[in-house]
Order: C-alpha cells, then sequence, then structure tokens
C-alpha cells in the first residue's frame, strides 16, 4: 500500500491538490514534504499528532520529511481556526519554545538516517534578514487582497464586526506561503501537508511557487480530529493533553487514550498508531464482540504512550493505573511510585518514628489527613477501611515501621477504595 493509500485508508486526507499526479509523484521517487508547527507554548499538544505522525508515515515510505518550527510565523499568530485574536508571544517565549518544540519534533522523526534524514528548521532563519519594504515587493505583490479575503480563515473573522482580524493575523498567510517557497528554493520540497484549517494558507503557498520558480507543488491536508461527543479532541476536565511529560504526566496521559470514547477508539487507532490493517481489523472485531473487555483501548494506550514516551515510562504509568485500582505492589518499581506521587494528594513527614516499634496506623492516617482524627482512624480501621501499601489492615494496634517503606522513603495509605494519599518523608 502507498503512503497515500495507507493515509485514504486511515481516514487522514481531507483535501489533496491533484491526489492521482500526487500518487504518481511519489511512486516516483523521494518527495521532499513539509509541515509546520508554530511555538505558541513550549510544548506540542496531542492536536499536533496528526500532522506528526504523517511526516513519519512519509518518512517510513521512503520519503524526506522537514518539520518547521515556526519562529517567525509563531511571532505573528496563525488566525485559521481562531474567532478571536491570538495574544502575542514575546521573541524570548518564542525562543524557548521553539528550544522546547525541537525536542519533541525529534522524538518521533528520524535525523539520523542516511537514506532519507528528517530536517529540522526554524523559518526565523530565511525571514531574520528580509526587509518590510522587500517583502511587500517580492511576496506581496504576487497576491491581491480578493483572494486573501476569499480564504476561510480570513473571511470567517472579517464578517465577526466586533472581532474582526487585524493586518498582523492578516499577513500570516503570505509568510506561511513565503516558507513553502523557500523551502522549494532551497530543499527542493514539493509537498505541504497540514490540518484541513491550512487549506488556504497552502493553496496561497502553492500559488506563490508556480508564479516565481515557474514549478508546481502540492498540498494534502488532515482532518481536524474531533470525538464522537462533540466535545474538542484533546482536552479533558482538567485541561489540555501536552506531550511534554513536565506538563502531562505520563500517566494522565496513558489514561487519557484508556478512557476514549467506545464510538472512538478504532478512528483513533487509525489516526495515531502504526498497527497494521490487519492488526486493527482484529482490535475491532474483539471489540465489536466485548466492549467491556477494552482490549482497543489499551492497545491504543500503550501504542501512543509507548512512541510519545517509551516502553519503561509506559510500564510505569499502566503500573501505576492497576495500583490505583487496588493492585498488589509486587515488583514495583520507583518510577511508578514517582508517577503515583504525582496524581494521588502526597504528604512530607520527615519526622516519622519509623524506629522499632514503629508508628501506630491509626496515628499515622490522622497525621496524613486521610482520616480526619485518630478516633475516626480507629473506626475507619475497624470496618476494614484501611490500607497501607494497598494490605488491609485489621489489627485496630498495627505499628508500621521502616520495614514498611517503599525505596525507603514512600508509605503508600490508603481509605476505602479510592482515597489515596503517598506519605514521604522527603
Amino acid at each position: 500500500m502507498s503512503v497515500l493509500a495507507e493515509l485514504e485508508w486511515r481516514g487522514l486526507v481531507a483535501d489533496c491538490t491533484d491526489v492521482a499526479e500526487l500518487t504518481r509523484r511519489l511512486a516516483a521517487g523521494p518527495v521532499t514534504l513539509y509541515c509546520g508547527f508554530d511555538p505558541t507554548a513550549d510544548s506540542l499538544h496531542v492536536g499536533s499528532l496528526v500532522p506528526l505522525l504523517a511526516l513519519r508515515r512519509f518518512q517510513l515510505a521512503g520519503h524526506i520529511p522537514i518539520a518547521v518550527a515556526g519562529g517567525a510565523t509563531g511571532s505573528i499568530g496563525d488566525p485559521s481556526g481562531k474567532t478571536q485574536e491570538r495574544q502575542l508571544l514575546t521573541k524570548e517565549q518564542i525562543g524557548a519554545n521553539v528550544a522546547a518544540v525541537r525536542g519533541q519534533l525529534a522524538r518521533l522523526l528520524d535525523f539520523q538516517t542516511v537514506v532519507n534524514p528528517a530536517l529540522l528548521v526554524d523559518n526565523a532563519e530565511w525571514t531574520a534578514g528580509v526587509s518590510f519594504l522587500d517583502f511587500l515587493r517580492d511576496i506581496g505583490k504576487h497576491f491581491t487582497v480578493n483572494q486573501m479575503v476569499a480564504k476561510e480563515s480570513v473571511r470567517a473573522r472579517m464578517e465577526d464586526r466586533e472581532v474582526g482580524i487585524s493586518f498582523t493575523e492578516f499577513s500570516y498567510m503570505l509568510l506561511q506561503a513565503f516558507d513553502f517557497y523557500e523551502l522549494a528554493r532551497q530543499r527542493q520540497c514539493q509537498l505541504q501537508i497540514g490540518g484541513s484549517d491550512q487549506w488556504g494558507n497552502i493553496t496561497a503557498g502553492i500559488d506563490l511557487i508556480r508564479k516565481k520558480l515557474g514549478q508546481g507543488a502540492y498540498g494534502l491536508t488532515l482532518p481536524l480530529i474531533t470525538k464522537a461527543d462533540g466535545t474538542k479532541f484533546g482536552k479533558t476536565e482538567s485541561g489540555t493533553i501536552w506531550l511534554d511529560p513536565r506538563r502531562t504526566s505520563v500517566y494522565r496521559f496513558y489514561q487519557f487514550w484508556i478512557q476514549t470514547d467506545d464510538r472512538d477508539v478504532i478512528r483513533y487507532l487509525k489516526y495515531f498508531t502504526f498497527l497494521s490493517q490487519e492488526e486493527i481489523a482484529r482490535l475491532e472485531a474483539e471489540h465489536t464482540a466485548n466492549p467491556g473487555a477494552r482490549v482497543a483501548h489499551r492497545a491504543l494506550a500503550v501504542a501512543v504512550t509507548e512512541l510519545l514516551h517509551g516502553a519503561i515510562p509506559t510500564a510505569d504509568a499502566i503500573r501505576a493505573s492497576e495500583i490505583l485500582f487496588g493492585g498488589g505492589l509486587e515488583g514495583v518499581t520507583e518510577g511508578t511510585l514517582r508517577e503515583l506521587v504525582g496524581e494521588v494528594p502526597s504528604k512530607i513527614l520527615p519526622d516519622l518514628p519509623l524506629a522499632a516499634p514503629g508508628i501506630s496506623a491509626v496515628e499515622l492516617f490522622a497525621q496524613s489527613g486521610l482520616s480526619p482524627s485518630k478516633g475516626q482512624a480507629r473506626k475507619d480501621l475497624e470496618g476494614g477501611g484501611l490500607y497501607v501499601n494497598n494490605v488491609k489492615l485489621s489489627d485496630v494496634n498495627h505499628r508500621i515501621t521502616s520495614a514498611d517503606l517503599l525505596f525507603e522513603r514512600y508509605l503508600l495509605l490508603r481509605k476505602g477504595k479510592r482515597n489515596y494519599t503517598v506519605v514521604s518523608l522527603r
């Protein structure tokens, strides 16, 4: 299956300038393609995964992907898909964001292979030396305002009289077209990909290449992902799901995928994994026969989390999930404990008297805050509702010593089925 046919099977083609012609060009030999990622934050989010994974799919098929970190376009702000003006970032913020995003792009693309290594560039490299007047003369003269106003991303904003669109964001289309032109001129880039809201910007670049270089180019857009229930993909009650584990822990990232709506899980397996058509068909059959087993959900969560964060952090996230649902701590790693510390309430109690005979469990639960008082802790314990390291306590005189510490530092306390606190000595 060709890369374009695979994208179509996966439901990842929204628009294409000429499917038949692009198919012939891709079959003729390696094509250089690009996708831009504006550094509006110090991390990409899961909404960026579809185009980023598409670059990877093209690279696996033998083509040459370029990831563009938008140091220049990020300072302007893309109006596409936005109902109001973006908050402008300082040059220092943009620089820091570009550096952070570079590492995330490098995680999914192969920059070391000899045959078709990926490239990572910043569009600030070719815009920094261009004066405003030169840009107007050499680029702006090739576009009419009529053309630009006709683009959906601009027209929608202009129709909103209260919000409107600034000249700054109005000019974004020209900057993105300039990117495509410069990459075509410098790197022989022939294809730009992006979300479906980028169609107007992409075709503007194709027009500029035709007018200034006298050659053709291609555009391909990918669908913007939605949820079956109509809510925005990549958002949860706790906020955006980021690719940086410092902003969204590996545990929460894994949980985001495991909690996918039953109606979305097969679509997401096609969109976000590299599982084969046969593997996905098997998972779909299992899901249809027994959706409650959540086999497809686990396959999705494991595949995407391992892809972004690696096998060991993924295993820690899975183990943390098992523990938080009452599983035992046999073979637990310190990485798993660190995941738990970030996901449940924690309390540092450096002066616990854990040398023999230790501290009474009743006193410990009261100090941890899981029980509001020693009297209530005693009642909770007598009712069979207190656990240390997920082992139920039965003796009201039970004492906790240093022998109970996990990695000489942690105690996992639980009250009832789901109320946890991690007590740490430091």
